[in-house]
């Protein structure tokens, strides 16, 4: 039973290092606690303090103002050397939060809905823009609606680092939430590499499934270095990041209303709909069940990675209000 506790506290700890660690300023024990609700922990404000005095004395945080506190290096240290038990399954943990925090109206086009955050140097942002603006142009994103922020600003709950421009681009996980609410049950099985072949989707050549991954499969495949999105953008041929859904045959004809509706709102993504219990691109699919085959909201960005522009992504990271949202084009222009 100690074993059981102690691990429970470890888990709560990293998760309040982990808030301290993705918003780099000095964060009090109510601000704290507001968003260890947000992955389904809730403690009070004194029971946060309480926590925090802890992790003072253990040098993993440190006091800097009345009630703010920050990460130390040894909290850092700490927070990447979590327990593996943790972080398998991680990635679809997070599939599962920001679905569920997507509260996107489609009528009234106005809500929260998921976005990657990418940070690019400042010096490297506008080559990083002219890699990019091919892959818009040709669609292969979920969505050509795009958010910049300078340091020191916000993309949802990150702050750009000094030096950098962060870009915000819209997340796959869109049409899980709005699925969600609308009463559709959605399985995400693997983020994957797709192959294109005279502007069609063909076969999947590479595959990381989500329950055993603590990362977003396409910053697997980014840093690897196994995509070629320009290649896909300029002569239909190539390889790109996809994601691949099941859903019950049963909820298709809501399934389709909502995908028509995400399109008339700038927010696509579907690339492929099966028929029910038929393989697509070659994925076998459940007994009564429909595949589907999402484009990877950080096609964009693997596109400047190709042409040497190295980012730092933080793929299924924050919400955003669809608002606050801009067409690339009018961004960059």
């Amino acid at each position: 039973m100690i074993g059981i506790e102690t691990q429970e506290v470890e888990r709560k700890e990293r998760l309040i290092l982990k808030i301290l660690s993705d918003f780099q300023k000095p964060l009090g024990a109510r601000v704290i606690a507001r968003y260890l609700k947000d992955h389904g922990i809730y403690l009070g404000e004194r029971a946060v303090r309480y926590h925090l005095k802890l992790m003072d004395e253990r040098g993993l945080t440190r006091l800097v103002s009345r009630d703010g506190r920050l990460i130390t290096e040894l909290g850092v240290e700490e927070l990447g050397n979590a327990l593996v038990r943790d972080k398998v399954g991680f990635a679809i943990a997070r599939i599962e939060l920001l679905a569920f925090r997507t509260d996107f109206d489609l009528d009234k086009r106005a809500g929260a809905i998921p976005v990657n955050v990418s940070f690019f140097s400042r010096s490297k942002f506008e080559r990083a823009v002219q890699a990019m603006k091919p892959v818009f142009t040709a669609g292969i994103c979920v969505s050509d609606l795009v958010a910049v922020a300078r340091e020191g600003e916000q993309l949802g709950e990150l702050i750009v680092p000094a030096g950098r421009i962060g870009l915000a681009t819209v997340c796959s996980i869109v049409i899980n939430g709005t699925m969600l609410k609308a009463g559709v049950p959605m399985d995400s099985r693997f983020g994957g590499i797709l192959q294109i072949r005279n502007r069609q989707p063909f076969r999947f050549v590479e595959l990381i499934h989500y329950t055993g991954s603590s990362l977003d499969p396409s910053e697997v495949f980014i840093r690897a270095k196994m995509t070629s999105v320009r290649d896909v953008a300029r002569m239909g041929n190539g390889k790109m990041l996809a994601n691949f859904r099941e859903i019950p045959a049963l909820c298709l004809p809501i399934a389709e209303n909502v995908v028509s509706k995400l399109k008339e709102v700038g927010l696509g993504g579907l690339m492929v709909m099966g028929k029910t219990s038929e393989p697509v691109c070659e994925i076998p699919v459940e007994v009564n069940r429909i595949g589907m085959i999402f484009i990877g909201g950080l096609n964009p960005v693997a596109a400047a990675e190709e042409a040497g522009i190295e980012a730092e992504n933080y793929a299924m990271s924050t919400v955003m209000e669809y608002q606050k949202l801009k067409k690339f084009q009018e961004v960059m222009s």
